[in-house]
């Protein structure tokens, strides 16, 4: 099954912030693992977050950027694409705690 590839507008904005190259990166990496399995998490490409409503997943492309995403129905929403060294911020700042997923 394809998914559909929707980019959030700040999705857009982050990504024009980058390089050519860079975006050329980011969106292989997005129509080689979010096209098709979405949600197959890997140890070292694709995370399911927890304690997060939204965003449900994390893609790490290379060693420095992250794309965070929801999956929903046959879509794939991307939410952000930022540095690894912005990632905690931006979900502190933006991300949707779950709370029926909390710790303790």
């Amino acid at each position: 099954m394809k998914f559909e590839i929707i980019l959030a507008p700040e999705a857009i904005e982050d990504l024009n912030g980058f390089k050519a190259n860079v975006r050329s990166e980011v969106r292989d990496a997005i129509e080689q693992h979010l096209r098709h399995e979405p949600r197959k998490v890997s140890k070292s490409r694709i995370k399911r977050l927890r304690g997060t409503k939204r965003p449900q997943y994390r893609l790490r492309v290379g060693d420095d950027l992250r794309v965070f995403y929801d999956v929903i129905d046959d879509a794939v929403e991307i939410l952000a694409v930022i540095r690894k060294s912005e990632a905690d911020q931006w979900l502190q700042q933006f991300g949707e705690l779950d709370e029926t997923d909390r710790p303790g």
